[in-house]
């Protein structure tokens, strides 16, 4: 089978194809080529956090609207299908591409920054000179990964009948799901600032 053809052989293609890069171009540089497992870290952080963050942004500017459009058009065909084959299979990479973000962010604090112990760990998460903008981010981050555990999964199981719950319990649920994901929404966007910002221009 062609490798376009699944996503499970798009994302192999695509691995592979940055690694045959990443071998490139450090050989080209005249470094040795090997396994730096920070780089290596990095790069899943980063892979990963877009992972989180495109559907994030996916359920705020596209799902929900969208539904709520579907809802609103009476002789339409109405939301089922997006309820039943796309919403779900979204909110499975969504919550683990959120713990897989954290995890790398908190493994690059502690190989990314030449120290070799928990110093930048503790530096991020008490906001150290040095340490603060990436420290926000990382709390920003934690926030986030709380909210998408705690509040928006266990309702969204409920709304999409995942779990029995009464039409009040899933209406309740969709008030707290939708509160939680626009305020991750909201915090997205100075996390990424304190993210990028920590290399580039605010590494207070």
């Amino acid at each position: 089978m062609h490798p376009i053809n699944s996503v499970k052989g798009a994302i192999t293609t695509g691995v592979v194809l940055a690694v045959l890069i990443g071998i490139c171009l450090t050989a080209w540089s005249g470094m040795a080529v090997g396994v730096h497992v920070a780089r290596i870290d990095r790069w899943l952080h980063i892979v990963s956090g877009v992972a989180w963050i495109g559907l994030l942004y996916y359920f705020n500017v596209v799902q929900t609207p969208g539904l709520a459009a579907a809802a609103a058009d009476k002789g339409g065909p109405g939301g089922a299908g997006v309820s039943k084959y796309i919403a779900p299979l979204a909110l499975v990479w969504f919550r683990w591409a959120a713990v897989v973000t954290w995890v790398s962010g908190v493994f690059y604090l502690l190989t990314g920054y030449g120290v070799g112990s928990t110093t930048a760990i503790v530096g991020a998460f008490t906001l150290q000179e040095g340490y603060r903008t990436i420290g926000t981010g990382a709390w920003l981050g934690t926030i986030m990964l709380f909210n998408v555990w705690v509040f928006i999964w266990p309702n969204q199981k409920k709304i999409l009948g995942m779990v029995p719950a009464t039409d009040d319990e899933k209406a309740a649920a969709r008030k707290t799901a939708g509160r939680a994901s626009r305020i991750n929404f909201i915090l997205s966007l100075p996390m990424l600032m304190c993210m990028g910002g920590q290399s580039h221009g605010l590494p207070f």
